[in-house]
């Protein structure tokens, strides 16, 4: 009877155009985008070219000293700062009209750069050009010295050398921070119509009642019911997540770059798929709760709503956080944990405690969850409209 009752609620979810778009095309098109845009985020723009306005009374030798910057185009004009402004040069120089003179003297020779720090052209674009010019003083500086009879290293007393714990990849917090969010984001997304519609849907329809009048049990009904919003949930996650790992591999650089897995890749993989699993099915207790509580779907999304949010919220702390400074409440708090642990596989961190800890704290409030959802689902208070 449960079975028939899955079935028949499944094939009712798949019949309603409007949820295969809303559960299906619309995570993969969103996601489709954010992984492009992460690709974009970590790109070193090598392949860009920037457009830097200098005076048009520059000589050839201030103008050398922009040649090591093979993807920066110089754009001679009357008003840089202007040009600027107008949208034609990403970034301006305006040099001392005798700074040719003042470095041959030993002099200090002044440097105006122009640029807006809101734009990611213009930020990188000044970025180069610093450090261009960053490599010209330290040239010159150590010229002045020579003429003096000094050594360079005299000015450098320190030596700083800065190792890293890890030799992973920085793109991999990036990766670590967006697989997680999509998932989340997918799976809320996937599941959240069908909640809606299983139970507010049908109160607000006026087929509860008909529902109800079956000979089947209102526990079969509602486990029926869950079960097809976590199937819902689990199949949108595990297609978008495949979707976007082959986008990761066939349409980005970077991010394919960042993750290596090794001779783990099945244990990781096969992990991060329970892992998913069980997140669907403790979301979809939630977003269950939330469409018996409304007594109409658009009660029910308001309800929901915030529960969708939530899933964004640690992605503003697990980023900052290093894969060896989590604690034992990172992998208990659900939504967290998803953050969290898939972080550590991601890295290549297999944890069989964490793993458990994630899924047994995931199964308990899944299971708190569908016994308050049952004891509301019993009174006819809140099933009927």
């Amino acid at each position: 009877m449960l079975l028939n009752c899955y079935l028949k609620e499944m094939k009712d979810c798949f019949r309603d155009s409007r949820t295969l778009i809303l559960t299906v095309l619309l995570p993969i098109i969103l996601m489709t985008g954010l992984t492009l845009f992460y690709e974009s985020m970590v790109s070193d723009g090598e392949e860009n070219t920037y457009t830097l306005a200098v005076e048009e009374t520059i000589s050839q030798a201030e103008a050398d000293l922009f040649a090591p910057l093979k993807n920066v185009e110089l754009v001679k004009t009357g008003n840089p700062e202007e040009a600027v402004k107008e949208g034609d040069a990403q970034a301006a120089v305006i040099l001392e009209s005798d700074f040719n003179a003042k470095i041959e003297d030993g002099k200090t020779a002044a440097i105006t750069m122009i640029g807006d720090s809101f734009s990611q052209n213009s930020s990188t674009l000044m970025t180069l050009v610093s450090g261009a010019l960053t490599a010209y003083e330290k040239t010159v500086v150590g010229e002045r010295l020579a003429e003096n009879g000094t050594d360079p290293s005299m000015i450098q007393p320190l030596a700083i050398e800065q190792k890293e714990m890890t030799q992973e990849d920085p793109t991999i917090n990036l990766v670590a921070l967006l697989v997680p969010m999509i998932l989340a984001l997918a799976i809320g997304i996937g599941a959240s119509p069908a909640a809606s519609d299983l139970f507010a849907g049908e109160k607000e329809k006026k087929t509860m009642e008909a529902l109800l009048m079956t000979p089947v049990s209102r526990s079969t009904l509602l486990f029926s019911k869950w079960l097809a919003i976590s199937s819902l949930g689990a199949i949108t996650g595990l297609i978008t997540l495949g979707v976007v790992s082959l986008e990761v591999a066939f349409l980005t650089e970077n991010l394919r770059k960042a993750v290596s897995f090794g001779s783990d890749a099945p244990i990781i993989i096969g992990m991060a798929l329970l892992i998913s699993v069980v997140y669907a099915m403790f979301m979809a207790s939630v977003l269950m709760l939330t469409s018996i509580v409304g007594k109409t779907v658009k009660e029910s999304q308001s309800y929901s709503s915030p529960v969708l949010m939530i899933g964004t919220i640690p992605a503003l702390t697990t980023t900052s956080i290093g894969i060896n400074e989590f604690e034992l409440h990172h992998f208990a708090i659900p939504v967290l944990n998803l953050f969290t642990i898939l972080k550590e596989l991601l890295f290549g961190i297999v944890q069989y405690n964490h793993i458990l800890l994630v899924l047994g704290s995931n199964l308990v409030f899944m299971v708190m969850a569908l016994i308050i959802g049952r004891i509301l689902f019993l009174k006819d208070k809140w099933v009927m409209n």
